[in-house]
């Protein structure tokens, strides 16, 4: 009987390939969109359908971009994410379930404004093949959850300003490093 081994692999985040948005409700009327332009992520693995893997993940709150200079400079400061102070938001998987074919819940510990909370993100492994420009493995992820901001001592303003839900989709091609 022959077992196919396949030994712990890291795979690395292609920023060229990758984002991480988010959105909020204003004044409980419209939707308010943003992104963070700078983060990375890595992903270790030692099976081809990624269902042992750990994710790491870290983005930079300085980065925090919706398109308005103002309100960025608000979500920067002290009243909301407190950059200075607390210059990232991370994520470092604990475990990985299946929940279905290509699904996963991935549980974990978020860490932003100096507060760390366990989470459980929804994950689609979206599949693996050889990059035809590099020649390489690469594989694509999406993960996307919501979480309570106030639950991690975010925003001083009430939920009838900015909601206490927050949304949040990341997706993300990884090549085998």
């Amino acid at each position: 009987m022959q077992t196919a081994v396949f030994a712990q692999s890291t795979w690395k985040l292609d920023k060229s390939h990758a984002n991480l948005k988010f959105s909020t409700t204003h004044m409980m009327l419209s939707d308010v969109d943003g992104r963070f332009k700078d983060f990375d992520a890595t992903i270790t693995s030692s099976k081809a359908d990624f269902s042992d893997a750990k994710f790491d993940f870290t983005a930079q709150v300085a980065s925090v971009d919706t398109d308005n200079e103002k309100r960025d400079g608000h979500l920067k400061s002290a009243d909301f994410f407190d950059a200075e102070k607390y210059p990232t938001i991370s994520f470092k998987s604990t475990k990985i379930t299946p929940a279905g074919a290509g699904k996963f819940k991935v549980a974990g510990n978020l860490t932003m404004h100096g507060v760390t909370k366990p989470v459980t993100l929804d994950l689609w492994f979206r599949g693996a093949k050889v990059s035809p420009m590099t020649k390489k493995d690469v594989a694509g992820f999406q993960v996307s959850g919501t979480i309570k901001r106030t639950d991690f001592g975010v925003g001083s303003v009430p939920a009838a300003v900015v909601s206490e839900e927050v949304e949040f989709k990341g997706n993300g091609e990884f090549g085998k490093a």
